[in-house]
């Protein structure tokens, strides 16, 4: 009897032993980190004055066949994987010859052979395209893909050929390339502020300002006016009379320029530093175009 009551006390200890160990087995697994098989990524980029930035995961290839095979033609997709691939833009833009309102927005894709139809729509944080709804685009935009030499293996967005008002939106995968435009209005907000601030007491930023008339093809007279000034503000600043030759040349002042550079070449030569040595070879350069 004593026996019997042993091998029961033993039993009964045994069970909640036995329950505490699969419960710190199941704690152990929960607390692991698997790696995700299309990991999340962010692209953030300044375009002009505005700020993109893209939310989307990434698959890979996995040698499989991607557009026709995994990804269906003809019909839409989340643009990656999981969650449909999220876009925000700080400031109002131009999506593809279309105007877009600041804000977030979820991108969308229905790939075919010849083209594809790029769609920004409301619902931003939607998981994949379950719930799409036409009624929330806010834009469509067909373009058309380019073929890409080399395999893409995990997908990619990025913003490429980046200038002040303007970038591309580049979506690769497999062997394809989708190029989106991306357009922001930069002279329409700086240059009343550039205006605005010339007419004001005070200092003034000449140099930046005749540069960016410069590069945006505005008013010459002004940056002409702008870089003689930011010169006697700062004679020394070979950068500065280099780019005066710049401006110069590009309004006929043939030998004008000529001057500025052969002077910012002089000052470039006594310059040991390794500025010195990109502005002797800019100067030259600019030399070599104006005679």
């Amino acid at each position: 009897m004593k026996h019997q009551l042993l091998l029961g006390a033993l039993a009964a200890l045994v069970i909640p032993v036995s329950a505490v160990e699969a419960r710190a087995a199941t704690s152990q697994a929960t607390n692991i980190q698997f790696p995700q098989p299309s990991p999340p990524a962010t692209v953030k980029q300044r375009v002009g004055l505005t700020d993109v930035e893209i939310e989307y995961s990434r698959p890979s290839v996995k040698g499989r066949k991607i557009f026709g095979g995994l990804v269906p033609l003809g019909e839409m997709w989340r643009t990656g994987a999981n969650t449909a691939t999220k876009i925000t833009f700080s400031t109002d833009v131009n999506f593809g010859g279309t105007a877009v309102s600041a804000g977030a927005y979820a991108l969308f894709t229905i790939p075919t052979a010849s083209s594809w139809t790029v769609i920004l729509n409301k619902s931003a944080g939607a998981w994949g395209s379950y719930a799409y709804d036409e009624k929330n685009d806010v834009v469509r935009v067909t373009v058309k893909p380019v073929a890409l030499p080399e395999l893409v293996e995990t997908m990619t967005i990025g913003l490429h050929s980046i200038r002040d008002e303007k970038a591309v939106l580049a979506i690769d995968w497999e062997k394809t390339r989708v190029p989106i435009e991306i357009e922001t209005d930069v002279v329409g907000v700086i240059q009343p502020q550039i205006e605005a601030a010339m007419a004001a007491d005070g200092k003034k930023p000449y140099f930046q300002a005749a540069m960016f008339y410069y590069e945006h093809d505005l008013d010459m007279k002004k940056a002409v006016a702008w870089i003689n000034e930011a010169v006697k503000e700062q004679p020394e600043a070979m950068w500065i009379v280099y780019r005066k030759g710049l401006i110069l040349q590009k309004v006929g002042d043939k030998a004008g320029a000529l001057a500025a550079a052969q002077q910012a070449l002089e000052m470039a030569k006594k310059n040991d530093e390794p500025v010195g040595k990109e502005y002797k070879r800019l100067s030259e350069e600019l030399i070599a175009k104006l005679k």
